[in-house]
């Protein structure tokens, strides 16, 4: 029984000191970015590209779409969701695999800003330092709208004016609920839900935005199809 309890308390010490490792260069890596381009720098680069689209043109339907099936509590959070986190963990647990970040709209755009797209620990925890950053110098609807100015979907556009034109030929303001979800279903995963590359999964991942969009009570049931 003592053997037992020394052999987890050893597991217990040195997976806190694998975690303090992982901590540490986390915040490293955070203090490295921020140092080398400063977070107001990286959003004067996103307004400066071609076509950079205004909260203020974005349709209410493309918002709450977007909001719905990727970050349901964005307006609430300071920028990382310790509740969609753990229950990305319960998920990614079960399934036996990482299938799932819980990552906040916030972090996304930090990732988008700074970092590579890899499922990394340090690189996950630096992502989170410079999303809470960003909350505190943005608010919600400007984070959004960097957000969807710098976010992959699939088909060579990179933002939301280029993916509107690119796939619907027109404007974003001029998109309609059926374009709007399809739209907000895409960077997940680009190459996959991509209207150009397989138009039934794309379908299928507009269909689960709808659904995302009824749970959180910004349509009802049957009012977008």
């Amino acid at each position: 029984m003592k053997l037992i309890k020394r052999i987890i308390i050893l597991i217990l010490i040195v997976a806190a000191f694998m975690a303090g490792i992982i901590a540490y260069r986390g915040w490293d890596m955070y203090k490295e970015a921020i140092s080398e381009t400063p977070i107001s720098e990286k959003v004067d680069k996103i307004h400066s590209i071609e076509n950079y689209t205004a909260y203020s043109l974005l349709p209410e339907t493309y918002v709450d779409a977007v909001i719905a099936v990727e970050d349901k509590r964005f307006r609430r959070h300071g920028g990382f969701d310790l509740i969609a986190t753990g229950r990305a963990i319960i998920r990614n647990i079960k399934s036996g695999e990482f299938i799932e970040g819980g990552s906040t709209i916030t972090q996304q755009l930090a990732r988008n800003m700074y970092f590579e797209q890899d499922k990394d620990l340090s690189r996950k925890l630096a992502e989170i330092f410079v999303a809470i950053d960003i909350e505190k110098s943005y608010d919600k609807d400007e984070i959004f709208e960097l957000y969807v100015n710098t976010i992959y979907f699939g088909s060579g556009y990179y933002n939301i004016y280029d993916a509107s034109r690119g796939y619907f030929g027109k404007a974003p303001k001029d998109l309609n609920a059926y374009e709007c979800t399809m739209l907000a279903g895409i960077p997940q995963a680009p190459s996959v839900y991509s209207p150009d590359s397989n138009a039934d999964l794309a379908e299928q991942r507009r269909q689960q935005v709808i659904g995302c969009m009824v749970e959180e009570g910004y349509i009802e049931a049957g009012e977008i199809q």
